[in-house]
């Protein structure tokens, strides 16, 4: 999903009903594939994005966004049928967010373009799907990867309870975050010991890998070749915005995942999280995301 953000900040974040005065605003690019298309082109990966937006300013504003960093738009439809989709979000001093989403033209999205990118998917390393998007056409982009052996990483956000087991059973890497995690499975995910029981779970519904973040708790990653629960730290940083993070971190993920194959799943995990450290000291969403410069050396 693309979508053009609108970002206000504030000293907290309103309550039902309330107005309160902000001190800063400006708009964005966002969408969480989006997001995380940009995250792993920053870090030197070749990438193409699928996606649909408005034939509007807003979309073209954001066809040119992904060019200036370096991706692939062969694959970025527009259409007069919806407006390009919009997100409206405020921060609040200690960085947490509220965000309600427009998706427009982003749920327009469907077999014809996932046609026309037919030959780039063949050809990938790593295909990152969310539910963003028609779920039916995620859906059709995994079958599609797993038909060619390309490596998938599922984020299935916004989450859905009723999400087809079909999606686990395609998903090489499914990577949630805790909310998500307990919409589900529905089981409270608060602890490191309570994500590790859901990532047993979602195990055990088909997908190769289970990753659930718990924001500056770091993360637990799980993986069908070794059922023990691994408890990966986050660095220790003082958040700015958090707004993307979990982005930044599946980004960084397919850049490990695509490059660097022998690392094993908690190393690129550990090296994902440092990653997305590095993009909450800094305001605002792919404007925070760190280069390949920006990292330190053993990183790479």
């Amino acid at each position: 999903m693309a979508l053009y953000f609108c970002i206000s900040q504030a000293p907290r974040l309103p309550r039902i009903g309330e107005t309160i005065h902000g001190h800063r605003f400006f708009i964005g690019f966002g969408g969480k594939g989006a997001n995380q298309c940009v995250q792993a082109a920053r870090l030197g990966a070749k990438t193409a994005m699928v996606c649909k937006v408005g034939k509007d300013v807003f979309g073209d504003n954001y066809i040119q966004n992904f060019k200036n960093n370096g991706i692939a738009t062969d694959y970025v439809e527009q259409t007069s049928d919806a407006a390009t989709g919009a997100a409206s979000i405020i921060v609040n001093d200690t960085g947490e967010n509220a965000i309600v989403i427009v998706p427009g033209a982003n749920m327009l999205l469907g077999d014809t373009e996932l046609q026309k990118a037919h030959e780039a998917l063949s050809h990938a390393k790593v295909m990152i799907c969310q539910l963003e998007v028609n779920p039916d056409t995620s859906l059709k982009a995994l079958h599609a990867a797993h038909k060619h052996h390309v490596k998938t990483i599922f984020n299935p956000a916004p989450a859905a309870s009723d999400l087809s087991q079909e999606f686990y059973k395609l998903s090489d890497i499914l990577c949630c975050n805790e909310t998500e995690a307990e919409i589900l499975t529905g089981k409270t995910v608060t602890t490191m010991e309570d994500a590790g029981k859901v990532s047993l779970e979602l195990l055990a519904r088909g997908c190769g890998s289970a990753i659930v973040t718990l924001g500056s708790q770091g993360c637990v990653v799980l993986s069908s070749q070794d059922s023990c629960p691994k408890h990966i730290p986050a660095t220790s940083v003082t958040a700015v915005d958090t707004t993307g993070a979990g982005d930044s971190f599946i980004g960084a993920l397919a850049f490990y995942v695509a490059y660097y194959s022998s690392l094993t799943l908690e190393e690129m995990v550990r090296r994902a999280n440092v990653v997305a450290s590095l993009s909450v000291q800094k305001e605002g969403t792919q404007t925070s995301f760190p280069s390949r410069r920006d990292l330190p050396a053993e990183l790479l």
